[in-house]
């Protein structure tokens, strides 16, 4: 049976690449033509991607949370005689052209690309699988892939670590930054996955969002107080409090539980809250960890799925969705009193709370001190106007400054 490629199609107009989100199919199963079979993010939305073939998915030849161009190469599928792979974009055809080799562009390094699914020559053809990839990356090996000896039709992990136990590639040990060009003059490193990912959401949200940005002072007084009762229980920090009174607004507002649709006609409203937190990670790394259905949790649990969560996200992985509609950034962790922050789509909204500061309140003949913070919120002026983000940020304020454990 013949073995085709599965490429990523043409998924709106003028769209050069896309980020591959998620699998819907495994290998071995049997897919139906216009049946799902994987999960892509543009810059119009996330989108399930039908099969253009009936037949068995041989394997993914790329990772999830990649920036692919169109036309890429991201599977292979085991089809019928007589089937040929078809044109990017275009529906089944008898046409013996196959769609141009796209190649991977924000996956591999910044300097140049290389295909999405990468062969050498010799006996078979050998194929790099996305977890070899992934560990030659790590290795700083990619660019000599062709160099190691194989011990089946697959380039396996085993035998990278043969290669470097031969003393192959000088340096057992590189690192995922050794630089892959270096002068007197500077160094080229690859961009860690993360990054690349948060680049191409970065892009997106400069591209199609309207950003406006509101600030609020917010008493913080009573989220001290609550945390010195709850500290020697182990009890939640003063900011996963903070983002519990997030959710609580986010239940009233439903602008903020919206994206805007591709033709920018309607809003698709989420009926639960899928709340984002920006976690930072060592090397100026950031993913964003994400509660589900956050308003369906009593604040204990909620509490409980935040920090499973953000540890998961700590061992870097990113779980925004189109779903994931407003994150939450704590920049005071950083030290920072205020911040601007951006969008990074597929959210429509950034929230950043400061360092706390002592503000001086009017008391009589003197002044008290009184413990606060500095909301910033930057949103998408195409689904809320500036009287909707300050209603919502007041909700946020009260909540807040009316916080009881």
């Amino acid at each position: 049976m013949p073995v085709i490629s599965i490429r990523i199609p043409q998924l709106g107009e003028g769209l050069q690449e896309a980020l591959l989100v998620e699998f819907i199919k495994q290998p071995g199963d049997t897919i139906k033509r216009d049946e799902a079979i994987y999960v892509m993010e543009t810059d119009k939305a996330t989108t399930d991607v039908e099969s253009p073939y009936d037949g068995k998915l041989i394997e993914w030849t790329v990772e999830t949370g990649t920036v692919l161009q169109i036309g890429a190469e991201i599977g292979k599928i085991e089809v019928a005689e007589g089937v040929k792979e078809m044109p990017t974009g275009h529906g089944p055809a008898d046409s013996h052209t196959p769609s141009p080799a796209a190649s991977s562009t924000s996956s591999s390094s910044g300097v140049s690309s290389s295909p999405s699914t990468p062969t050498r020559s010799g006996e078979g053809g050998v194929m790099i699988p996305p977890k070899t990839r992934k560990y030659l990356k790590e290795k700083g090996l990619l660019d000599v892939a062709d160099q190691i000896p194989c011990s089946g039709k697959k380039l396996m992990p085993e035998d990278v670590d043969a290669y470097l136990a031969s003393g192959g590639g000088n340096s057992p040990s590189a690192a995922p930054s050794a630089p892959l060009v270096s002068n007197e003059l500077f160094d080229v490193v690859n961009l860690p996955q993360s990054q690349i990912v948060l680049n191409y959401r970065l892009v997106r949200g400069t591209q199609v969002c309207v950003p406006v940005t509101v600030m609020s002072e917010i008493n913080w007084s009573g989220l001290e107080s609550a945390r010195k009762q709850t500290r020697d229980s182990g009890g939640p920090t003063a900011f996963a409090m903070a983002c519990w009174c997030v959710v609580e607004a986010l239940k009233k507002h439903d602008k903020f539980r919206s994206v805007l649709s591709g033709d920018g006609r309607a809003l698709k409203v989420f009926k639960r809250v899928n709340l984002g937190v920006a976690v930072a990670l060592p090397g100026d790394e950031m993913v964003t960890a994400v509660v589900k259905n956050a308003d369906q949790l009593d604040p204990a649990e909620f509490y409980h799925q935040l920090a499973k969560q953000i540890e998961i996200a700590r061992n870097g992985k990113d779980q925004a969705d189109e779903s994931t509609t407003l994150t939450v950034s704590n920049i005071g962790k950083a030290g920072m009193k205020i911040g601007i922050p951006a969008i990074v789509a597929p959210a429509v909204a950034t929230l950043a709370i400061g360092e706390t500061y002592a503000l001086p309140i009017p008391d009589g003949s003197g002044f008290k001190f009184q413990p606060t913070v500095m909301a910033t919120l930057c949103f998408d002026h195409r689904i809320a106007n500036g009287v909707g983000a300050a209603n919502f940020m007041n909700e946020v304020r009260n909540a807040i400054e009316n916080f009881k454990v």
